[in-house]
């Protein structure tokens, strides 16, 4: 699981979430002439409870589990299904505080507490509403609006570029003995004025001076990591992604396609990478 292609909007769910949980132990109804200790929370009607607050809770639990996996369980995308989750729970807290004494309004003349007025919503009516309203906004503005596609976990992109010769630390399979390649689609070449190379660099060794990269026949695998979140398509072209391609992973590519890279994930998938601006060669 790479939890670092978590979002900012993956972070509001979760905080949703957490506050729907709480708001499960509050009074959902006030009325007046009422003991405290007789007021109810939601662990205390099943039916609220389910439809609300669990609920919303599994939802912001399958969305982030899905986002974070990428996977898929009985063909359903676990982050789909839970988008769908926390909405019906938004829809549910919308209802019962619109009708708070759908569900308790007969308690007050049927065991003897003191009143038979219909009771108000209380607080964890109202807070697990709040929660449960931007949990379900969260959730399905996060693939849309661009300040929630921001990592979660920081802007943490890939390692710095390393010297010439040098290697990458860490990272998902990066073989230790691989030299550093210069950036997709850039040569590794240097300016020069009077035949001798400027700008400080080492001058390459013969060997690696030969390796140009003159044609996509000539490809050959290296390993990238990419400056954002970028998703990778089926080979087949569906327009359906099969994972994300996170910071601060490493990844194989595999092919050329004309401007696009065919890569490997760490559980072996293999899609097409469609934009590779950007890019960090290791």
């Amino acid at each position: 699981m790479n939890f670092r292609s978590l979002t900012r909007g993956d972070g509001v769910v979760i905080g949703a979430a957490v506050l729907l949980f709480i708001a499960s132990f509050l009074d959902t109804i006030e009325i007046d002439g009422l003991n405290d200790d007789k007021v109810p929370n939601a662990w205390e009607n099943g039916n609220l409870l389910l439809s609300v607050y669990l609920l919303g809770v599994i939802g912001a639990l399958l969305v982030v589990v899905g986002r974070a996996a990428q996977r898929k369980v009985v063909g359903l995308d676990l982050a789909q299904v839970g988008v769908a989750f926390t909405v019906a729970s938004a829809w549910s807290a919308l209802g019962a505080i619109f009708d708070p004494d759908e569900s308790y309004g007969f308690l007050f003349v049927n065991e003897g507490l003191g009143s038979s007025r219909s009771p108000d919503a209380g607080t964890g009516l109202i807070l697990g509403l709040i929660a449960a309203l931007v949990m379900a906004a969260a959730a399905v503005a996060t693939n849309i609006v661009p300040a929630l596609k921001a990592p979660l976990m920081g802007a943490a992109g890939p390692a710095p570029a390393q010297p010439y010769g040098g290697q990458p630390s860490g990272g998902y399979g990066y073989p230790g003995a691989a030299q550093a390649q210069p950036p997709y689609g850039g040569q590794p070449s240097q300016p020069s004025f009077g035949g001798q190379p400027q700008g400080g660099g080492a001058t390459p060794p013969p060997a690696a001076a030969q390796q140009a990269q003159p044609a996509s026949a000539d490809f050959s695998p290296f390993w990238f990591a990419v400056p954002v979140p970028r998703p990778l398509y089926p080979e087949d072209g569906s327009p359906t992604p099969i994972a994300e391609l996170a910071p601060g992973t490493w990844y194989l590519a595999v092919e050329q396609r004309g401007q696009s890279l065919v890569a490997q994930t760490q559980d072996g998938r293999r899609g097409v990478l469609q934009d590779t601006t950007g890019i960090q060669r290791g």
